[in-house]
């Protein structure tokens, strides 16, 4: 490789929308841009334990665009593997990935815990991929920055970090390679987020990283707090709990933001709000700390959280669990993966009356994906339950720009990039992008395989 070349390669996120890492080597360095965990399907998760593909030792520095788990939760066993570089993102990226992580970590624990108490492991002991304690050392190597500042690599690479809208503190990374820009695009927010600022419009680059999680779709415009009091209303006449599988970060405090819409507006059924998600709960105190990257008034923030029980105590959890009187609960995590929600199913899962609602991306492989397609079973604690509540879904709801909002995005650029790169995507819906912007802008974009890699200078 040529002194004024580069190379990208796909680590993760390619043809799913999952496990996000990029690689950017240089002769000199080497830069990776998020380490997320794999989720949903089988063959995606039995990557997580698979060898790195390479050596993390030698990667200098990662640049991290937000704190979701299919962006950081890698990270405790890359440091665990060898990484010994700096950590970059902004403050509120780095106190939400702590609590992420954590969590992770300890369902992680717990889940193996659980396997093996209960012999339904197919290994000889169930182990969890990290631990806390791997958490507690990957977090020494995290260094927040502000937005707008320029952080030098080395005398031919530098990185800026930009607001892009998609969860507190989430951002585009604009790297600067020699004397190339490259922009990648972490996942960007919605023209119009319910809590935060809109995403940064850049103008100019060489190379674009563009996620594309609904490149297939334009969301629904219908109105959310009506569709959302419909499902609790009647839920409520049918006399059930309403369960709304919630991720701990943006949508759990946007759906608190329109539950307390409803409630000041007098338009809420009499049944108690019952957020039962310790990373929610924590995530929430994060929203707090930074009411400057959120475009509410500080009279909402302070009360949006008031009609709300929090439930952070394992044996209240329990207690809310068993009762079977009307209420809404909010419990993660988002696409069922594992925490508390299933504990709600399984109490609850099996009286019509009762409704469980999502409320955002279900991946594929995912029992949040399974029950939306029409699985009349799915399977949890080493059992299969019958689906017999309820299912609804709000499709507007959603922290991720859809195809039209990408494309409108795109139209700010004044020139055409030498390269697009569709990333973060089932393949449908990154190809469904592809061809929407060669119609819309007449760019080329290429969609990436896992492991591939492009020589660029």
């Amino acid at each position: 490789m040529k002194d004024s070349e580069f190379k990208i390669k796909f680590l993760g996120g390619a043809g799913t929308v999952t496990g996000s890492k990029t690689i950017i080597e240089t002769p000199k360095k080497t830069i990776m841009v998020d380490c997320g965990l794999f989720q949903g399907l089988k063959e995606l998760r039995l990557m997580n334990w698979a060898p790195f593909p390479i050596n993390p030792s030698k990667i200098d520095e990662l640049i991290l665009t937000h704190a979701h788990l299919d962006h950081c939760g890698y990270i405790p066993l890359l440091v665990k593997k060898g990484f010994t570089g700096k950590i970059h993102c902004t403050k509120p990226t780095m106190e939400l990935a702590h609590i992420i992580l954590s969590d992770s970590a300890k369902i992680q624990e717990e889940d193996a815990e659980r396997a093996n108490k209960n012999n339904y492991s197919k290994h000889k002991k169930a182990e969890p991929l990290y631990t806390v304690e791997d958490v507690v050392e990957a977090m020494k190597h995290f260094v927040a920055h502000e937005l707008h500042e320029w952080v030098i690599i080395d005398n031919s690479i530098k990185f800026q970090l930009l607001n892009n809208g998609h969860i507190l503190g989430s951002t585009f990374v604009d790297l600067h390679v020699n004397d190339k820009k490259i922009i990648f695009s972490g996942d960007i927010g919605r023209k119009a987020p319910m809590l935060l600022y809109p995403p940064e419009k850049i103008k100019d680059a060489d190379y674009i990283i563009l996620e594309s999680t609904y490149g297939d779709r334009v969301h629904s415009s219908g109105d959310v707090k009506a569709e959302l009091l419909k499902v609790i209303q009647e839920t409520f006449d049918r006399k059930g709990i309403l369960m709304i599988p919630s991720f701990a970060v943006e949508r759990t405090q946007e759906l608190m933001f329109i539950l307390h819409q409803l409630r000041e507006e007098d338009l809420l059924p009499n049944m108690p709000i019952y957020l039962d998600s310790p990373m929610g709960i924590n995530s929430t105190s994060v929203y707090n700390h930074f009411p400057e990257w959120q475009n509410l008034s500080h009279y909402d923030l302070s009360r949006m959280y008031e009609d709300a029980n929090f439930v952070s105590d394992f044996e209240h959890s329990k207690t809310v669990v068993a009762d079977k009187t009307p209420k809404i609960v909010l419990a993660g995590s988002g696409m069922m993966s594992g925490g508390r929600i299933l504990h709600y199913l399984n109490n609850h899962i099996d009286n019509p009356n009762n409704t469980l609602l999502f409320v955002g991306f279900q991946g594929e492989g995912t029992r949040g994906r399974a029950i939306m397609e029409g699985s009349q079973e799915i399977k949890f604690y080493g059992e299969y339950r019958k689906v017999k509540c309820h299912i609804s879904s709000i499709t507007s709801l959603s922290a991720h720009g859809d195809q039209m909002e990408m494309i409108d995005w795109l139209k700010n650029f004044e020139h055409k990039p030498l390269e697009i790169f569709l990333n973060h995507g089932e393949l449908h819906q990154s190809d469904a992008l592809r061809v929407k912007i060669q119609s819309e802008l007449g760019w080329e974009a290429k969609i990436p395989k896992l492991d591939s890699e492009y020589i660029l200078s």
